[in-house]
């Protein structure tokens, strides 16, 4: 059986098995043409380092997960809701209204997972008292459009990366790991919309993660440490197959999951 006969299978049980693994397809496509200069025998170790990044790659419980996934959905809801209350800070029309939508999946996402973890016999976690200003670094995030939108990125995306380094701890409950992961996709879809955003103010900026630049400032670089990586599977994707990659575009077909530590770091300044 070749590789493409093994990927075969797997696509009869995870149809998106693709898009679980790299939103980048032409980077997909050229890692599954190696063909015969992958020996066989490495096959499996390969799949499984790759499904280690697309579905999770940390321990723990799903209570301890959804607690962990509250008090980031508790962070993004309180920050949007602030800057929506803020005023003089949104610009009326479609900047208003995308900001009020954001808002509005938080406080779904709020009610959702608190919902339950109340399902599941435990208190959902108390919300923490957050300082948006990360104990000073952003003084102007409530006055200032531009280093509101930023702040916004960094949240998103640590939020993207968050779900996807907690989605293996809730195989056990088929039910909460879908919803975990249709969250993850639309905090994506945040991440995508908030650049867009902050590219209509002037900043350069791109739908997508090259390599560990926040385009933020380095205050932020936790968030994105990893990003940069241009190996997966054990195979280098700038020469994947024989093919030219640069280093970008490597490192902007494959994202990297955050484990619960990494997000810890990031979220800490922001805890009043």
């Amino acid at each position: 059986m070749n590789i493409q006969n093994i990927i075969d299978e797997i696509e009869k049980v995870d149809a998106n098995i693709y898009d679980r693994i790299s939103p980048r397809r032409k980077a997909m496509k050229n890692f599954f043409n190696i063909g015969s200069k992958v020996a066989l025998s490495a096959v499996p170790l390969a799949l499984g380092s790759m499904f280690n990044k697309a579905y999770g790659q940390t321990t723990g419980t799903i209570v301890d997960v959804l607690q962990f996934a509250l008090t980031l959905e508790y962070l993004e809801s309180d920050f949007y809701d602030t800057g929506l209350k803020s005023a003089g800070l949104i610009p009326s029309g479609a900047p208003m209204g995308a900001i009020t939508t954001i808002c509005q999946h938080e406080k779904a996402h709020v009610k959702f997972l608190q919902d339950t973890i109340t399902s599941l016999g435990t208190t959902p976690v108390t919300k923490p008292s957050f300082d948006f200003t990360a104990k000073g670094t952003f003084p102007t995030v409530f006055s200032n459009y531009d280093t509101f939108l930023a702040v916004a990125q960094a949240f998103e995306d640590t939020g993207v990366r968050a779900y996807k380094g907690q989605a293996g701890n809730l195989k056990g409950n088929a039910g909460v790991l879908t919803a975990a992961l249709n969250i993850h996709s639309v905090e994506a879809r945040h991440a995508s919309h908030i650049r867009q955003m902050r590219k209509a103010q002037g900043a350069d900026v791109k739908p997508w993660i090259t390599l560990n630049n926040s385009g933020i400032g380095a205050v932020v670089n936790n968030v994105y440490a990893g990003e940069e990586t241009t190996m997966q599977a054990m195979l280098e994707i700038t020469n994947i197959n024989g093919q030219a990659i640069s280093a970008n575009a490597a490192s902007e077909a494959f994202d990297e999951p955050l484990t619960k530590d990494q997000v810890l770091q990031i979220v800490t300044p922001f805890l009043a």
